[in-house]
């Protein structure tokens, strides 16, 4: 099916440097798109010529209402379009209006972002687990703002475990605050960049924004609260247990973590872990994933993600052939005794078939 629309007035601003856009949605729709002098010809299959003619139907629509778009926003929505089928551009823009951000306009760049913002709408507690840089703990932080300057909330509280003090935040020189500053510096970081400094500042004199160091929580029901507990892999399980049970009325909480970065001596005890087995299903409470795709970070962060999973893959591949072998009462030589990437796992799997935990993470 081929069809040809209208070139309205400043469309061309959709296409991206290079056309870039247009080979998103080229690729993303199984589209072909062609610039005639006068219009824009549309080829494809019935369903995808439609979701193509209403992107520029739609971007035609926000530039009349004085939509900008900033930053590479418009290559991300069309990106998450193109990802998932029940999503528009005109919607997607009108999400990220909606939201007050402070200073700044925050949009998801990608599917999984997305959903993760809409489960915080939607959800009393949620918890965002995934690879570092896939914008879990930023998003958090800006929808807490969002939430405390529509005044859906009063106050804003922020909880980080401070794993590497061994939770003997007595034992660091200054107050309360300055002590578990360096553990809640990401946090911080993204205030800060969506607020004005004079504003948090100001906020946190008053409390409004609180820092609570998940070791002393206990006791504590947070009411009217926006609260994130982040790193939530480095909780105990009795440190889980207690963090979601603070929630108090009209709350929201948010855990973030990441199951790879487990500090805890024994990993297996992480609260998180045990969280995401226990809660699944409970009503009220979300759980979003993420994954490589998701990292907004430098691209080669995405790179490194996806080369330490392939050799976390590779490695429980050949220590199950290895388990394998010893079972059958073989020598138990493998390629994973051979093989210099995998040096480090042969005294761990005696350990393992002996009962023993060395290779716990």
């Amino acid at each position: 099916m081929k069809k040809n629309i209208e070139i309205s007035q400043n469309i061309e601003t959709l296409f991206g440097t290079r056309d870039e856009n247009l080979h998103v949605l080229e690729d993303g729709l199984n589209v072909t798109i062609d610039l005639k002098a006068d219009s824009i010809q549309i080829e494809g299959s019935p369903d995808d010529v439609a979701r193509a003619e209403q992107v520029f139907l739609d971007y035609s629509g926000l530039q009349k209402a004085g939509q900008q778009f900033q930053n590479g926003d418009l290559g991300t929505m069309l990106r998450m379009l193109a990802a998932d089928p029940t999503a528009t551009l005109k919607g997607l823009a009108e999400a990220g209006r909606q939201r007050s951000f402070g200073k700044r306009q925050v949009q998801p760049k990608s599917v999984n972002q997305r959903r993760y913002l809409e489960a915080i709408e939607r959800s009393d507690m949620v918890f965002g687990i995934g690879p570092a840089g896939t914008g879990k703990t930023y998003l958090a932080v800006a929808m807490a703002i969002s939430a405390l300057l529509s005044k859906r909330v009063s106050r804003i509280i922020l909880a980080r475990p401070a794993v590497e003090a061994g939770e003997r935040l007595g034992f660091l020189p200054g107050t309360l605050q300055e002590k578990v500053d360096p553990y809640l510096r990401p946090l911080y970081d993204a205030l800060y960049d969506m607020l004005e400094p004079e504003k948090v500042d100001r906020f946190m004199e008053k409390n409004i924004i609180e820092i609570a160091p998940i070791a002393f929580m206990r006791g504590r029901t947070l009411n009217d609260s926006f609260v994130i507990l982040d790193e939530a892999q480095n909780t105990t399980s009795e440190q889980m247990k207690m963090f979601v049970t603070r929630l108090g009325f009209n709350s929201k909480a948010v855990i973030t973590g990441d199951v790879t970065q487990i500090d805890l001596p024994n990993a297996s005890r992480s609260g998180l872990v045990e969280a995401m087995i226990v809660l699944k299903g409970v009503e009220g409470i979300a759980f979003q994933l993420f994954d490589e795709s998701d990292v907004v970070r430098h691209q080669l962060v995405q790179r490194i993600v996806h080369a330490y999973d392939d050799y976390k893959a590779r490695g429980e591949q050949q220590l199950s052939l290895q388990l394998d072998a010893k079972a059958s009462g073989g020598s138990g030589t493998s390629a994973l005794e051979t093989s210099s990437d995998y040096t480090v796992f042969p005294a761990a799997i005696d350990d393992r078939a002996a009962g023993g935990t060395r290779l716990s993470e």
